[in-house]
């Protein structure tokens, strides 16, 4: 029986391993599945949890309960000798081993890019994980707890500014969710103002989300504006060292909290270890059909690649230099053709070629507010908000997550968002580590005993020994002696 390795569970992976068990014949295959993490993210989920919409398991899908005849491995590939279909398979905990394989594909999704920038990669968070997500909520709550312990100042004002980086679909609709979040905390907080909470985006471009039209974009400053949030078009980030933002025009924004989400590129780890041929942004080349092929167009025999990682080519003609833009809605996509070309060609069928034209764009600017834009069209505000939450509320895979999800919107909708902060699960152990008790250190061996100094003659008395009397009667009484007369402490010595 033949194996078909998967190299990445996220949105091309997992898709890919749920339909192959869908489409293949009982015995016709093996699907193995490799990731360390042990489920799939819901990207466009991510702005919604660090804004306190979303609980934060609902918006991942675990591998093992949804892929019930794939065989999920929790480590990483760490090298690929294709020519003899062998992969290094290597756990977090003991040593790396081979697996054999027939077919591979690649699907190891895309990281942050970012640039040298001092104070950005000591300072800064992405938005590409769940954990992310979890751990930017968490610090705004905790800095506002912080915040409201301080007398009005730079410092409050400090914990509570945050500078967000990138003006893309991730960048607006993080800034749009937690500018939307603080406006809500601050019932909960009387001691803070609307006017101490700064929120800042930073593009380097002259207009933000590249993907609705100029006008759409415009709409969307106008509306975070009067929210009050601030985007800064034409602007680089130069430094960011200590917190403290600084910006190509000259400004300087101190900042407790930098979301970096200036853009993705393919994972670089899988794809320099793959061995299989890349482009120059370190893409793995594919044709249509979404098999591998090397620099002479020639088909790579076994290797299939799709979603962020790889650079397939938009047919539609609507990609960017000529590719399909890395996002959700082609992932899932070419996920779901790669599994049934890889089926056919298991069974001596011809692939067919991908070719989707993009739907649209829409985002969440926060509760109630968003934006859709598909060609011309555009929605703007509350209807813009609901396309938002029905499109994605669909797009999650299986009805189990779906009501998950629903259910969490309904709630929030009847109770508010739950603005319990669990930071500090970052240090499961801090508490119970600073009341433990510990063994005694071991006592050490006693030195040496110096040697004894010459005792003093009893002729030549310290000049300034102290004379101490004894009375006769006390002396007697406690020794039992006859009474002795006085002496001093010296003649006594």
């Amino acid at each position: 029986m033949p194996k078909i390795l998967i190299v990445g569970g996220g949105y091309a992976g997992f898709y890919t391993a749920w339909k192959l068990e869908k489409h293949l014949r009982k015995g016709e295959a093996e699907v193995i599945l490799v990731d360390p993490l042990s489920y799939m993210t819901y990207l466009p989920f991510l702005p919604e949890v660090a804004a306190g919409s979303i609980e934060p398991r609902h918006a991942v899908v675990a591998h093992r309960r949804h892929l019930k005849k794939t065989t999920v491995i929790n480590a990483k590939v760490t090298g690929l000798d294709h020519a003899n279909k062998t992969a290094t398979i290597t756990p977090e905990d003991g040593e790396p081993w081979e697996l054999q394989y027939d077919q591979v594909v690649v699907t190891a999704g895309s990281v942050s890019r970012t640039f040298p920038i001092p104070g950005i990669a000591d300072g800064a968070i992405g938005l590409k994980s769940i954990e992310e997500a979890v751990a930017i909520r968490d610090r705004i709550i905790t800095n506002f707890n912080r915040a409201a312990a301080l007398p009005a100042g730079p410092e409050r004002e400090r914990l509570l500014t945050v500078v967000v980086v990138g003006g893309g679909f991730a960048g607006i609709e993080t800034l749009g969710e937690l500018r939307s979040f603080a406006s809500a905390l601050l019932k909960d907080y009387p001691q803070l103002s609307f006017e101490e909470t700064h929120f800042h985006l930073i593009e380097a471009m002259g207009r933000i989300m590249p993907e609705v039209s100029l006008e759409t974009s415009e709409w969307v400053l106008k509306d975070l504006a009067k929210r009050g949030a601030y985007v800064h078009l034409d602007t680089q980030v130069k430094d960011a060292t200590d917190g403290n933002v600084g910006l190509s025009n000259g400004d300087v924004i101190p900042a407790d909290l930098i979301i970096w989400t200036a853009g993705v590129m393919a994972n670089p780890q899988v794809v320099r270890s793959s061995g299989l041929p890349a482009d120059e942004r370190g893409r793995i080349t594919t044709q249509a059909d979404l098999r591998v092929i090397d620099a002479d167009k020639n088909v790579v025999e076994g290797a299939w690649s799709a979603g962020d990682v790889a650079a397939v080519p938009d047919l539609t003609g609507g990609g960017v230099g000529g590719f399909c833009v890395p996002n959700a809605q082609h992932a899932v996509r070419q996920a779901k053709l790669l599994a049934k070309n890889l089926v056919a060609t298991l069974r001596g069928d011809k692939p067919v070629d991908y070719f989707h034209k993009n739907l649209g764009a829409v985002a969440g600017l926060g509760l109630y507010d968003g934006v859709f834009q598909s060609g011309k069209f555009a929605l703007k505000g509350f209807v813009a908000w609901v396309a938002h939450r029905g499109y994605h509320g669909l797009a999650m895979p299986s009805w189990e997550r779906k009501w998950r999800v629903i259910w969490d919107w309904w709630n929030n909708f009847w109770l508010g968002r739950d603005i319990a902060t669990m930071e500090k699960v970052q240090q499961p152990r801090e508490f119970f580590e600073e009341f433990a008790s510990r063994p005694k250190p071991a006592v050490a061996a006693a030195p040496a005993e110096a040697p004894k100094a010459e005792a003093p003659k009893a002729d030549a008395p310290k000049a300034d020994a102290p004379k101490v009397e004894v009375k006769p009667e006390k002396a007697a009484k406690s020794t039992g002696k006859p009474k002795a007369e006085k002496v001093s402490a010296a003649k006594a010595k």
